[in-house]
């Protein structure tokens, strides 16, 4: 079981990325991954501010979610002797900064600037891997420093794709309930509580969740932290990840880039429930009510891609069994989608 040990959120605590890194007797040169929009806004602040406090700080400025790149920061990491990494920006820069420190054999901190999804804290990274998105087990952080002021002037879109991949913890552990009782597959009762607890606050919330309070981008970083620490606790990813996934992931093997992976898992939460026999319509009203699409259109999907992404959907990782089970006939597809109203 990984866990972090050491937590920031709130107003600022950018700031307290040195302090942490002292308190985790981190010691060497850092290496700070970063985006090229994100350099300019935090990257640079978090570098001088640790060469302020007397760690050796490298800018590192990654472009793309590939291997190349992971490869490119392990070797900075080995040739600058690096003690250990910090991932600032978004999910690239995150998922790149968790491998390329695990490969390099060094902790690494997770300083988020967008809280679009829960990989911020999960030992999951994603990379495009031959034109597709692949989800490689990592590191979790061995520290998180989330400065909602930072997180809360995102794009709002962003906020409300956290919200869905979050929101989709629901069906995500109905899944893993559906894969004991007929796989006898290995179920961690608390990993599961923890994971639908954070995924019922945002729900309960999510009238009062909006774009550019620090309060809101509080409670939805607080609960991507928590959806981490689950999927830490289980030592995979099934408190987070079910059909709901590999509806997304098919879509983009389709389509790729239309719409955010928090997105993409948020309208598949509402047609995942609706074959689980569950409350499809309440997850439905808490993501319109936070901002996220609900319908094809809205992510300027074609219908056509929604039903083929159904209908290979429980061909992502074949070996993770789900409401999905063999597969769905593409009338049945075509039923859920548009009952549900995603089409």
């Amino acid at each position: 079981m990984e866990l972090p040990r050491k937590v920031v959120v709130g107003s600022g605590a950018v700031a307290e990325v040195a302090d942490v890194c002292r308190s985790l007797k981190l010691k060497g040169a850092a290496l700070i991954v970063t985006g090229p929009r994100t350099g300019q806004v935090v990257g640079q602040k978090v570098a001088q501010r640790m060469e302020e406090d007397g760690f050796d700080a490298i800018l590192h400025v990654t472009k793309s979610s590939k291997t190349e790149e992971v490869d490119v920061a392990q070797s900075l990491a080995c040739k600058n002797e690096s003690g250990f990494l910090i991932g600032v920006g978004g999910g690239r820069s995150i998922d790149i900064a968790k491998l390329a420190s695990q490969r390099a054999g060094v902790p690494f901190l997770s300083v988020p600037t967008a809280a679009s999804h829960d990989g911020i804290c999960s030992a999951q990274a994603s990379l495009t891997i031959d034109g597709e998105t692949t989800s490689i087990p990592a590191q979790s952080p061995l520290g998180i420093v989330a400065d909602t002021n930072i997180i809360s002037k995102a794009p709002p879109r962003l906020l409300a794709a956290g919200c869905g991949d979050i929101i989709s913890n629901y069906t995500a552990i109905l899944d893993w309930k559906l894969a004991q009782r007929l796989r006898n597959e290995e179920y961690s009762e608390y990993a599961a509580a923890l994971s639908e607890m954070t995924a019922r606050m945002i729900v309960e919330t999510a009238p009062e969740l909006k774009p550019g309070l620090e309060e809101s981008a509080r409670v939805v970083v607080k609960a991507l932290i928590s959806s981490g620490v689950a999927m830490s606790i289980a030592g995979s990813s099934r408190p987070a990840s079910g059909s709901e996934h590999k509806f997304a992931h098919s879509v983009n093997q389709i389509s790729p880039g239309k719409a955010l992976h928090g997105e993409l898992c948020g309208i598949g939460t509402i047609m995942m429930m609706y074959l689980h026999g569950g409350d499809w319509k309440t997850i439905r009203e808490a993501l319109k009510q936070v901002g996220a699409p609900t319908t094809a259109r809205k992510m300027e999907l074609e219908d056509d891609v929604v039903i083929e992404a159904l209908v290979n959907a429980h061909n992502i990782r074949p070996e993770r069994y789900t409401i999905l089970g063999f597969g769905l006939t593409r009338e049945a597809a075509l039923k859920t989608a548009k009952i549900t109203k995603v089409i």
